[in-house]
């Protein structure tokens, strides 16, 4: 019994979110730097839920999920291309989708927010929150499913 105790606390011990584990966007310095004031007034609340407080929009709410125009994804906070729609695909998930993302403007963390690791993506320029890559996406590509919320993001339409 009491190797039974000790294995089940020892597993409790190992499983449990320690402060080392917890993402720290305090020590991330970004190009673009606002006040929670400044954003707010420039975000709609969504934007703001989404970028700013790493929320996450209802599913097949964005338009831009079903969106097949030509262009390029920007961060809705500060312009940064992200995604180009050559990338995007449908993975039915509810959220728009990408394959890839544009090298070196979109930046990585490990996220524990369901006790699990998940990696999130952020606007590398201004940190704002778009969303979380899985292994789950197209295999004759990438492998990689950006799944993003359409809050984040802005389309500019190629001309």
């Amino acid at each position: 019994m009491k190797k039974l105790s000790l294995l089940l606390f020892t597993s409790i011990l190992l499983n449990c979110n320690g402060n080392a584990q917890q993402k720290n966007d305090a020590e991330t310095t970004y190009k673009i730097t606002k006040t929670e004031a400044e954003w707010k007034a420039q975000l709609s609340d969504l934007q703001y839920y989404v970028l700013r407080e790493a929320g996450t929009e209802r599913p097949f709410t964005s338009p831009l999920n079903k969106n097949e125009e030509s262009g390029i994804y920007v961060c809705a906070a500060c312009e940064t291309p992200l995604f180009k729609s050559e990338h995007k695909f449908d993975s039915g998930t509810g959220w728009p989708s990408f394959d890839r993302e544009i090298k070196g403007n979109v930046a990585f963390s490990t996220d524990y927010d369901l006790g699990y690791a998940r990696t999130e993506e952020h606007c590398a320029t201004c940190g704002g929150h778009l969303g979380h890559v899985f292994n789950d996406g197209p295999k004759n590509t990438t492998g990689k499913r950006h799944c993003i919320n359409g809050a984040a993001l802005e389309f500019v339409k190629s001309e």
